[in-house]
């Protein structure tokens, strides 16, 4: 896949919560397509596992909702390769299906915090290197998730932490032309992680009732990443939805 989004050969872009699932799939495809990969995660062994599977994937321990962390994982980044050419803004976590009235305040804290804390002092740091770097611009990508849209029943933290990265991506996305910043989402559902997998085996319905749904190969969704990722400068994809045919999304309930 050819890219022009820079006048420089080399592209580098750096990977958040790219030690599993995908932000895996993505550093793998990304790397497949050229690019240097720094993956950043809170764990440097699942961080190692996926740079041993590409010469072209380098692992920085960093853990994206301390500011400490995320600057010293971006100024490293841009000291090893010169430049920013992308951020895959994938970090997150979720919570235990809660009653709305019996959520703590740890455990809403604890889902920002990474979710859309994280995903803001990533972006910023992106977007100060990428407004003052020499050629100007690059490319940040938000992970946002059908929960952007749609929420699942019981799940608060996240449905709220995913709708408010919708909003940061619209605001990337006018605050960047000015600098060649494209800024994109992409919203994935029921790919077969850690995290997402549970669909089939079942998933809690609108309607309370447990019901299995479809889920698709993890490495569908690094196409995708890759795909947004290899836009020409002067060209964007804004919003992009990957799922399997069959999940209850449109009319879901």
């Amino acid at each position: 896949m050819s890219d022009d989004t820079t006048d420089h050969q080399e592209r580098t872009a750096i990977v958040t919560g790219g030690g599993s699932g995908i932000g895996r799939s993505a550093a793998l495809a990304l790397a497949a397509d050229g690019w240097t990969v720094v993956v950043a995660g809170r764990r440097a062994e699942p961080l190692d596992e996926v740079a041993a599977q590409s010469p072209r994937i380098v692992p920085i321990v960093a853990d994206v909702s301390t500011e400490a962390d995320v600057r010293r994982l971006f100024d490293e980044t841009v000291q090893r390769f010169g430049r920013l050419d992308l951020l895959f803004n994938n970090a997150g976590t979720g919570a235990p299906a809660t009653q709305f009235d019996e959520l703590t305040l740890d455990t809403w804290n604890a889902v920002l915090s990474v979710t859309l804390t994280g995903s803001f002092l990533c972006a910023r740091e992106a977007f100060r290197i990428m407004r003052t770097q020499t050629p100007q611009g690059g490319r940040i990508i938000n992970n946002g998730s059908i929960s952007a849209h749609a929420p699942r029943p019981l799940s608060a933290p996240y449905t709220v932490a995913k709708h408010a990265v919708a909003g940061l991506t619209k605001q990337l996305q006018l605050d960047g032309r000015p600098f060649g910043i494209a800024c994109g989402q992409i919203d994935i559902g029921n790919a077969a992680t850690t995290m997402g997998s549970g669909a089939a085996d079942g998933t809690l319905q609108a309607d309370g009732s447990t019901r299995p749904e479809p889920t698709m190969d993890i490495a569908e969704t690094g196409r995708a990443v890759a795909y947004m990722a290899g836009m020409p400068a002067g060209t964007n994809v804004p919003n992009l939805t990957v799922m399997p045919t069959a999940m209850p999304f449109v009319g879901r309930g």
